[in-house]
Formats: structure tokens, sequence, C-alpha cells
């Protein structure tokens, strides 16, 4: 980590470069706004996985400081409590913990948790907390970056997210439905906004970059020679819901996966969180995507990505597919900044909200709802409006990305002070 400077700085805390590639674009939108909009400004990422994210750095204005979760919630909690009760160790603990030097010398705090305190994920609340206690013993504010919230109605998380969710100095809802139910906690420091993940771009060298690991004729019907490509995303939290529930996802999805062969389309089976090397399956899907190709009885017409790719790369592969299927968030959010007509399996608020603003609500269904059958249908009529899908994505899309950008410019007005 690099010596505090006397310029902007900035810490974040709740996304990443590696594994889950939605938190990488959170991550990396952030980092291209801010220098947009602030300049020369250092950023700290308290990371999950410090390891494998600062093998992906290639920023030279980001650090990476480790805050595993029993780290960040033990140890730099510790030290935070410690800072604010005793000020007279306060230039020991900035020298000892590059956490704590990070929280003091930053002008803001930027939580990027894609979900927060809401009802059903009590288990995470520790972790919710956790993330934003330090900052606050620090004196230093906390902008939590467009994510779902709410709702509220569970006792355990209605009286934390009273406690908490006040004192940061912004909130940004990424979606009516949790503006709403942010308004009905009372909570007052709220902006309606975007996922900052609309606000990444590209640079232009994700082509050559994805060419050296895919076969990129398959999606102009070189290799599979039959036209249209469907993206399919599975995603591991979705399994273990489906499978809780007693049924079996992967199935499910190889099934829908071969109806899309027997009736002539290429798949590219895409996995949007991996972690290389590990076959854990937190924050990575390509074990589960693995496990579908392997159930395939033929797997002709199917391009299966079995490697990390960066988020930029798999926005940009995302968009050279003709329809995509996607139980991952931020899978369908580059399906959508890619203007892709998508059917979406979600399992909270957060996809629906999402899609409202494109004026598509409808494309998406609940894990509730998952069978083979309903899938194909649902399927082949967003196969038959495509082009009206087509039509509202690309309207609504301009509005969605100012929307998201705007983040940047909240961020910029409370580090300028």
């Amino acid at each position: 980590m690099t010596a505090p400077s006397s310029g902007p700085r900035v810490t974040i805390i709740g996304s990443a470069l590696s594994g889950n590639k939605g938190a990488a674009a959170m991550l990396e939108s952030a980092m291209q706004t801010l220098d947009e909009k602030v300049g020369d400004v250092d950023v700290t990422l308290l990371s999950m996985y410090p390891a494998e994210d600062a093998a992906q750095n290639h920023y030279p204005n980001l650090s990476i400081v480790p805050a595993a979760p029993r780290q960040l919630g033990v140890t730099i909690n510790l030290l935070a409590l410690l800072y604010f009760l005793l000020p007279p160790l306060r230039p020991v603990l900035r020298k000892r913990s590059k956490a704590i030097a990070a929280l003091t010398s930053s002008q803001v705090l930027l939580d990027q948790g894609g979900i927060t305190f809401t009802d059903g994920r009590e288990k995470f609340l520790l972790y919710n907390v956790a993330s934003i206690l330090p900052a606050l013993f620090v004196k230093t504010p906390v902008f939590k970056c467009a994510q779902a919230i709410g709702p509220f109605e569970g006792r355990i998380n209605r009286i934390v997210s009273k406690i908490f969710l006040p004192r940061s100095r912004t909130i940004v809802t990424r979606g009516r439905i949790t503006h709403e139910y942010a308004e009905g906690l009372g909570l007052k420091n709220l902006v309606a906004g975007a996922d900052y993940a609309f606000s990444l771009e590209m640079d232009g060298t994700e082509r050559d970059a994805v060419a050296e690991l895919v076969d990129l004729s398959f999606f102009d019907g070189g290799a599979a020679g039959k036209g249209d490509v469907v993206g399919v995303c599975p995603s591991v939290v979705m399994q273990k819901k489906v499978d809780a529930a007693g049924g079996d996802y992967a199935a499910i999805i190889a099934e829908f996966i071969e109806s899309l062969q027997s009736r002539g389309r290429n798949v590219a089976l895409i996995p949007h969180s991996v972690r290389t090397g590990t076959d854990k399956t937190h924050n990575n899907d390509l074990p589960l995507c693995r496990d579908i190709f392997g159930r395939l009885a033929s797997q002709d017409g199917v391009l299966f990505v079995d490697r990390e790719l960066s988020s930029q790369q798999l926005r940009w592969l995302i968009g050279q597919c003709d329809l995509f299927v996607a139980s991952r968030f931020h899978a369908m959010v580059s399906s959508l900044a890619m203007a892709v007509p998508t059917v979406v399996i979600g399992w909270s608020h957060k996809y629906r909200e999402v899609l409202e603003m494109f004026e598509v609500e409808e494309w998406a269904f609940g894990s509730d709802q998952l069978t083979p059958a309903y899938l194909a249908d649902r399927f082949s009529e967003l196969e038959e409006q495509r082009d009206e899908v087509k039509a509202k994505l690309d309207e609504n899309l301009p509005k969605v990305k100012a929307t998201s950008r705007a983040q940047a410019d909240l961020i910029a007005q409370i580090v300028r002070g």
C-alpha cells in the first residue's frame, strides 16, 4: 500500500476485481468515473480476497488492503472502536493498521454491497454492519452506492436497519421498490439511482483479448453455422435456492439448453462469477457451469466459457449474444447495458426494479416458478417479441446510464467538502 497522499482519497468496501464480476464492474465503474469527476484520487479497496484482487489490479492508484470477513468483523472493527474511544492511540493505530490509515485519510467510504439489510438475509446482517461501522467510528462519511435494501418486515432486520442506515451520509437506492422500502423505514438520506455497473465503459481492447480465449467465429455462425446465439448465465446462488426447495437447478438449465439445441440455436454458457484455481462455490459459478455442460447429451453448438474474464470482456461477450437468459444479477445488468433482450430468473426484488427502468419487468420471474416448461415458454415469448423488447432497451439505456453516472457527482461533492 502506498503512503497516504495529500490529495483526495476514497476507500471502497463490498466489491472486488476477482470472483464476482458484478462486484468488479461496480468497482471499475467507480474507478473510471471518479478519475473523471475528482481527478487524481487515491483509492483503497478493503478486500475479501486480497491476493486474488492484487493479482488482477492494473490501476496504479488502487491499493488492496486485506479485509476478509473475520478480519473485518473482529480486527478492523475493534481497532476502529479503539480509535474512537482512545484518542491518544490514534497515531499508533494509523501507523500499525493499513485499514485504519485508509479510512482515516479518506474523505468517504463507498459501500458497494449489492444487496444489504434485507429480510431473508439476516445471516449477512453482521457483515452489512461490519462493513460500515469502522468508518462510522472514525467519522468518515459512508456513501452506500446504488444497491437493494429492504424489505424491513423482519424484526431483527428492521431494528438493525433503523440503527445503522440513518447514519450513512447517502444511500443510493437501485430502483423503485428499494426506494419505497427505504422511505417506509423513514429514511431521509436517500437518492434514487441506478446500479453503478451501468457506468462501466469498455476501452476497445475487449474483442482482441476475448479472441485469445474464445472462438469468436461461434458468434458469426462460422464454427456453429446455425445463426442466433443464446447466452445462458447460471448462478450458484439460484442453484442453492432451487435445490433447497426440492428442485434440480443444474438439470433444469441443462434441459433448457438441450431444447435450444433441438431448435437449431447456438448456446454460449457464460459464468459471470469465477474464482480461478478453486472449486469453492462462493462467488464462483464455474463448477456449476461445468456440471451443466457435462450433463448435456451433446455439446455441439454450445460454447462453454470455462475461464475467468474481466468485467469489460464479459460485457463485450454478452453483447455478442442475440438473446440472453440470466440468473446472475450483474450478468443481467451487462445484457441490458448491451441492449440484449433477456429473460431473468431472479430471487428478490432487485431484479425486477432494474428491469422496470427499461419497461421490461415482465421478463423476470422467481425461482419458485422455475420449471423446464415455464422457462421454455417464457423464452419462446421473448423470441417472438425480441424486436419490441430491444427497442425498449435502446430507448431507456441512455437515461439509466446517466442516472448511474450521477453517483460520481454526489461522491465528488463529498470528496471536495
